[in-house]
């Protein structure tokens, strides 16, 4: 041969092992490149947070600590403010100090010394006068940008009264709570020396001629508890009230608009009868903070018993302190609680029960302290006079592997569970992100389209390889393959929007058709069998059966769809739905499973049709020539030689038809009903994770929690797919060196 023309095609096989090289490289990095980007994504969900000291400095003389009732600042870190015995605010700046404006409060009572000061809400404080009037007034700031200074930022602040309280008739409270709702509803709850406890509620009320009139409505409170009552909480909308006692007890009370004040529940809290020395409602008000006298911090909340009705219940424990806790609050935008002690205050979160960030005094105890209303802020005030104020990064505090993966038990729910709500129509509510159902459900259906798909393709790959006319094969393969042409969407439109409402209107149809099709078909076998010995019958044997099967199976549909309807009225009074949920309890849902069995599964079939009947029609003739000379069946020669070297490619193409459907999305989006449910049966939809990523990625802020947590969905699909790829390349190679190399 020319030693040119050698040295050309030498040339030519090393450019094209480089081309390959190159390229085979490129896809690897560019699937490892995509990994790290969707895993960068999700990582902060995991990071710890943390916080950053912004400013201290030490109040002048004229604002000592112990004046002080009160402190807070705007969500910005630039404008604090502080309120002292006598009614003053003062407003200074966060960084240095400087006093920037002071107002002076004053009752109307004509009182001007306070007593304490509680704050809730959004900047509400409750202000207590010595003559045992209150007033509420909320700091509100406002910032202007100005263009002609560079788009500066000012802030500015107003003190807005909410409402006013009168002094009680009788003897002085020792503690008294306050609240007023948006629709101008104020209750005030006061505590006296005897240890009794007294409601007072101010709300309109309509005359007969159509005016507005309040209506003042002071009532006793009944208080059943063998101890006294040490720490006292009230909902923001003032109809709810918690009382702790120094004997470990609970007690809660409804304050209802245009209701008697109800002792509703006495729970005895703690089994060694600890006191109870702190009470709070997390944002929402639904959960009850309870911090003790040995430093425990647990939150509560009523969950319905069939038995007792609502029964307060102990739902998480938190990290505590060493010493016995003096204030617990809660934070304004999510469920996170704020604790403080001896030992310094920290901040956890409900939910996930993590511990975010603690601040420890270094000189004097921490005497008052407030957050921002975006949470990322705190400010502290200490017993020698110091005001210091933290930056305060916590970015994902309700995510944790327990939240992720684990039951929680939240807000309004019998007992732990596994749930995806990613949102809901008040800004209070508890985000549940669990990725458990999702997960469940991304097997589920994959399971049931498999359970369709898989026989179907593999008996039809060896029905076309081994037994059906070289010509007939020419038909099927194609048609077959052009299956996998279809888009996705149309199947699922069509599995969505023809498909389900067909089954639903023939589901006795349809489960009458699971038993006659095996049936029929068996019995056809049978009756085959004698009757392939006549010898005109011989000729349609060898390639053609299906002529004879398919009439078969025609029928028996036929059959069924005619009598499935008769024996649906007969045996189930006619709804076959209503009697799986009489007599069952199972809910059929329009889109559920068996939609998807067959949606999917007519997306899967293909490639697992493909790749099997070419590793079937790849296996040696001689082998199965040498099978047929022994004396074998053509099944038993398919069985026995054939399935078995054809093994490593079934498999294979099993794996990838199980891949493909793990990563499905526009069918299972359409014809699921997208329903996170943790539920076996095949009369119910649910919610993988690829279809959850299309629903919920467009309405995820950018680098918000639900975004990064849709990106770590991302990355289990991925690692899913890896892990199928990686034991199905495994179970491969070891089935290739067990029958040989075909």
């Amino acid at each position: 041969m020319n030693p040119a023309f050698l040295n050309k095609i030498k040339r030519n096989d090393r450019i094209a092992r480089w081309v390959i090289t190159i390229g085979g490289l490129a896809i690897i990095f560019s699937v490892i490149f995509i990994l790290i980007l969707i895993a960068k994504v999700s990582l902060p969900l995991f990071l710890s947070p943390d916080k950053d000291l912004y400013a201290s400095f030490q109040l002048n003389a004229d604002s000592a600590a112990d004046k002080i009732v009160a402190l807070g600042m705007d969500e910005y870190l630039e404008t604090g403010y502080t309120i002292d015995q006598t009614g003053k605010f003062e407003f200074f700046s966060v960084v240095d100090g400087a006093v920037l404006d002071v107002e002076q409060i004053v009752s109307e009572t004509g009182s001007s010394r306070l007593i304490s000061a509680q704050s809730y809400g959004r900047l509400k404080h409750v202000l207590i006068w010595d003559d045992g009037s209150l007033t509420i007034n909320q700091v509100s700031f406002f910032s202007s940008f100005d263009e002609k200074s560079n788009n500066h930022r000012t802030i500015r602040h107003r003190i807005e009264q909410l409402a006013t309280f009168p002094a009680p008739a009788g003897d002085m409270p020792i503690q008294s709570l306050a609240r007023v709702d948006e629709e101008g509803r104020r209750v005030r709850v006061d505590l006296f020396q005897d240890g009794t406890l007294q409601a007072t509620v101010v709300e309109e009320s309509e005359s007969l001629f159509g005016d507005a009139e309040l209506v003042e409505t002071t009532q006793p409170l009944e208080v059943a508890s063998t101890g006294h009552i040490s720490a006292m909480s009230l909902s923001t909308a003032g109809d709810k009230l918690y009382a702790g006692t120094d004997q470990g007890e609970i007690l809660r009370w409804d304050l209802s608009a245009g209701e008697k004040p109800v002792l509703e529940e006495v729970t005895q809290a703690f089994s060694d009868q600890r006191e109870i020395t702190a009470l709070n409602m997390v944002f929402g008000d639904i959960s009850l903070i309870v911090g003790d006298c040995q430093g425990g911090l647990t939150t509560w909340f009523p969950v319905r018993n069939t038995e007792s009705g609502w029964k307060l219940t102990k739902i998480h424990t938190l990290r505590g302190h060493s010493q016995p806790i003096d204030y617990v609050s809660p934070t304004l935008h999510d469920k996170s609680v704020v604790s403080s002690a001896g030992d310094g205050m920290q901040l956890s979160h409900m939910t996930s029960e993590r511990f975010l960030v603690g601040i420890s005094p270094t000189e004097e105890k921490i005497s008052r302290y407030a957050l921002t209303t975006r949470g990322n802020g705190v400010i502290t005030l200490s017993d020698n006079g110091r005001i210091v104020s933290w930056k305060l990064h916590i970015p994902h505090p309700e995510i944790s592997l327990k939240t992720l993966f684990g039951k929680v038990w939240y807000e309004g729910y019998a007992e732990p569970t596994y749930s995806w709500q990613s949102s809901a129509s008040t800004d209070d509510y508890e985000a549940k992100l669990s990725l458990t159902p999702l997960i469940f459900g991304t097997l589920k259906g994959t399971f049931y389209a498999m359970l369709f798909a898989l026989p179907l393709a593999i008996f039809g790959a060896i029905y076309t390889s081994q037994f059906a006319r070289p010509k007939f094969k020419g038909i099927i393969k194609p048609a077959v393959e052009v299956m996998a042409a279809v888009p996705t969407v149309i199947i699922g439109f069509l599995a969505a929007l023809w498909l389900a409402p067909l089954i639903e209107r023939s589901l006795g149809s349809m489960f009458l058709s699971l038993i006659l099709i095996p049936a029929a078909l068996m019995i056809s076998i049978a009756l085959w069998q004698a009757a392939r010995k006549i010898e005109t019958l011989k000729q349609i044997e060898r390639g053609y059966e299906f002529l004879v099967i398919a009439p078969v199976l025609i029928m028996a549909v036929a059959i069924a769809i005619v009598l499935g309807s008769g024996l649906e009225h007969w045996l189930f009074d006619g709804d076959l739905k209503q009697w799986l949920f009489t007599e069952t309890g199972t809910h059929y849902d329009p889109r559920n499973c068996i939609i998807i069995a067959f949606a999917m599964g007519f997306a899967v079939i293909p490639i697992i049709f493909t790749i099997s009947e070419d590793a079937l029609s790849n296996v040696p003739p001689s082998l199965k020539a040498a099978s047929l000379a022994l004396g074998a069946s053509r099944w038993q020669t398919v069985w026995r030689v054939i399935l078995p070297s054809a093994s490593p490619g079934i498999f294979a193409g099993t794996m990838i038809g199980f891949g493909r459907a793990v990563g499905e999305t526009m069918i299972v989006l359409m014809a699921t009903g997208n329903t996170a449910i943790m539920d076996l049966s095949i009369f119910n939809g649910m919610r993988p994770l690829s279809a959850n990523i299309a629903v919920e990625i467009p309405e995820a802020p950018v680098d918000g929690t639900l975004y990064r947590t849709l990106f770590l969905t991302a990355v289990i699909l991925f690692v899913m797919t890896f892990i199928v790829n990686t034991v199905a390349e495994i179970v491969r190679q070891r089935l290739r060196a067990k029958y040989g190399r075909f």
